[in-house]
């Protein structure tokens, strides 16, 4: 007879549900590649680090007061008119209130030196890139280089990039997670993202705010190029587009509800299109409250 020692067996069992439960998990946050996804990085960790400060306590209290005061335990002393502890109370509130303090004053700092409209220095001229939250995709404007695309972008490592972001529809969120701070599209109003990535690579961008049907599929990429040369034959590619996105009329019809995830590139992109979208989308809102 073959002879199974069950303890292996649902410990091998136990794992293989552990890995195939969370294989989809993605660690992208604890892997940043931008100088603002670093910092960001850093306050997860502190949080989470301050954290075991409270739950590790908790869990040994748990096991140690359910196995010290069990029933069975006839050693356990009976201590029916014991009321309280000064030590136990000072404990049990100057814990939690350092913590909540210290806590307090890391949210605080960080969050002004993390703030999005906050410029990041650089030895290079940022490139400004305009950002329009459409149903169901990511248009994309370089007004410096009068081009367009759609659900693609591109800049050059060490490179500050100033983002100008608005939506044509619906609130939506603008999300790099590899290079940091996600910050919300909204209609007829502009917010505005500084970011700069350090490493070369292409990095997914995403949706984080549910807008409609097409929500899943609203990703774009982000491409982070080493040399300055990938980065300009990139911009002459788009230039060189048969495609020309300089008239209202025809971003109405790009506008238009599209759930197909595939990218585009347009030349002769008309001046100022992003405030007039803006403009558009405003005076739309307008007449529809009253």
């Amino acid at each position: 007879m073959i002879s199974i020692n069950f303890n292996n067996f649902f410990k091998t069992l136990l794992l293989i549900l552990i890995v195939f439960t969370l294989h989809g998990c993605d660690s992208i946050l604890f892997n940043p590649h931008g100088i603002i996804a670093i910092q960001e990085c850093s306050i997860l960790l502190i949080s989470f680090l301050i954290m075991l400060f409270v739950i590790i306590p908790v869990i040994f209290m748990t096991i140690y007061f359910s196995v010290k005061y069990r029933a069975s335990n006839i050693n356990a002393k009976y201590k029916p008119d014991w009321c309280d502890s000064k030590k136990i109370e000072i404990i049990v509130w100057t814990i939690p209130i350092s913590i909540i303090l210290f806590l307090a004053f890391v949210t605080w700092n960080y969050s002004h030196i993390l703030d999005p409209k906050k410029s990041i220095i650089s030895k290079y001229k940022p490139i400004k890139i305009d950002v329009v939250s459409l149903d169901w995709r990511w248009l994309f404007i370089y007004p410096e280089y009068h081009i367009a695309t759609i659900n693609e972008i591109m800049f050059p490592v060490n490179r500050s990039i100033i983002f100008h972001i608005t939506s044509n529809s619906v609130m939506n969120s603008f999300f790099i997670p590899s290079l940091g701070s996600q910050i919300y599209a909204m209609p007829g109003m502009m917010t505005t993202l500084n970011l700069m990535s350090n490493s070369p690579g292409k990095y997914k961008g995403i949706s984080s705010n549910y807008s409609g049907k097409g929500f899943s599929n609203m990703k774009f990429t982000a491409i982070s190029v080493l040399n300055i040369k990938d980065f300009e034959n990139w911009i002459k590619k788009a230039q060189q587009s048969p495609k020309k996105l300089n008239k209202m009329s025809i971003f109405n019809i790009i506008s238009l509800p599209n759930e197909n995830h595939f990218i585009e590139y347009f030349s002769d992109v008309k001046k100022n299109l992003f405030y007039e979208i803006i403009n558009q989308t405003y005076s739309k809102n307008k007449v529809f409250k009253h």
